[in-house]
């Protein structure tokens, strides 16, 4: 009986996710629009994770340049935090606090997703990339 239970949520989960990716591009409702903004946002975090991984695993033989690169990461990560924090500083107590803070969050995790981007196509010779040409 519990594992049926457990299938039924599971089905309704998966039918919310599927609806709740099509209401993104017509949504109407404060609502929809922080869970479609959050959604971007979680997907950006994870190409930039993806990306960060590709980065260090080229790093593999540089200590020195990963510790650099694991300090450039972490600065980043905390401005990029309480950048988002300041600039949707103007709504913190309305319901539209949540989309614009996922929205700033979004926007600004893509340009770095652009940098890493950068790094990992850097050609062999390149004397400003930190990070060596894929073998």
């Amino acid at each position: 009986m519990k594992r049926m239970i457990l299938c039924a949520a599971l089905a309704l989960l998966a039918a919310g996710t599927a609806r709740a990716a099509e209401d993104c591009a017509n949504a109407s409702d404060q609502t929809t629009m922080d869970v479609c903004a959050s959604e971007g946002f979680k997907k950006s975090d994870k190409q930039l994770n993806d990306l960060y991984k590709q980065v260090t695993a080229r790093l593999k033989d540089d200590a020195a340049t990963t510790k650099l690169l694991v300090t450039a990461q972490k600065a980043w990560v905390s401005f990029r935090d309480a950048e988002c924090t300041f600039s949707s500083s103007a709504v913190a107590e309305g319901s539209a606090y949540p989309m614009i803070h996922s929205l700033c969050l979004d926007g600004l995790t893509q340009s770095r997703v652009k940098d890493l981007q950068t790094y990992l196509s850097c050609e062999e010779g390149d004397l400003s990339c930190p990070v060596p040409a894929a073998q």
